[in-house]
């Protein structure tokens, strides 16, 4: 998928000499913890969040230097901080030059730049031209619009079984051994297993084949060394309860 294809198109933004009060209600009204900075041009010329809140003057939360990191920083950055925390327009507390993406970036790109900066969202460019923001929210919306079951006219239990066998055997983590039985949608694993956290994975791959109602977990666990095996934990507590 593309950024284009779930970021926000109807963008919230203010300019650089909107007043920081502005801003903040802004923010509140509207229920959204940043704003794109634009010009009267139209180009993206920083970004504002909730970050750029916390340490204000109004509400006394001023950084507290003491006198040996007063003098590692400089008078600069005591100029820096001050301007940042009584700052009256937001060009005086926003982060410039934000990180942005082209609307043509993949998600696997856009969550890598998300990932790798700590950042919640990112403006979305054409040119210098703002035409979206993205934001974590839009991609939780894409997982949660991908993700509703889709009818599947093929999904017989022949063919629920062959994918849930062809979905496992092709990773890295598959099982030693390998069953799968299924009627009516509900698949049922065994085999046996040398790592615990390929259980898990087994009964995803299983969850995620289309006609699957209901997976139960059957695998056992070997220990290499000495061959000695347990129940899965479903099977030990239908044990236990008999």
């Amino acid at each position: 998928m593309r950024v284009h294809q779930i970021m926000t198109r109807k963008v919230i933004s203010v300019g650089p000499d909107t007043s920081v009060v502005e801003a903040a209600n802004t923010m509140l009204q509207q229920h959204i913890s940043g704003l794109p900075v634009v010009s009267e041009t139209g180009k993206l010329v920083g970004i504002i969040s909730e970050g750029d809140f916390i340490r204000r003057a109004e509400i006394g939360t001023q950084r507290r230097r003491g006198r040996w990191f007063k003098i590692l920083v400089g008078p600069g950055g005591a100029a820096t901080d001050f301007v940042h925390e009584q700052g009256r327009k937001v060009r005086e507390i926003m982060t410039p030059a934000p990180l942005t993406v082209t609307e043509d970036a993949t998600l696997e790109d856009l969550v890598e730049v998300m990932e790798k900066n700590h950042v919640k969202r990112v403006p979305v460019l054409r040119g210098d031209q703002l035409v979206g923001i993205v934001t974590r929210a839009n991609l939780l919306q894409a997982v949660a619009d991908l993700a509703r079951d889709v009818p599947d006219p093929t999904a017989d239990d022949d063919h629920i079984r062959s994918r849930v066998f062809t979905a496992i055997e092709k990773t890295d983590w598959k099982p030693i051994v390998l069953r799968v039985a299924v009627r009516n949608g509900i698949v049922h694993l065994s085999g046996a297993i040398f790592n615990e956290r390929s259980r898990q994975a087994a009964i995803v791959a299983a969850e995620n084949v289309s006609g699957v109602k209901q997976v139960h977990d059957h695998l056992c666990w070997l220990d290499p060394v000495t061959g000695a095996n347990l129940y899965s934990p479903e099977d030990d507590q239908l044990r236990r309860a008999n």
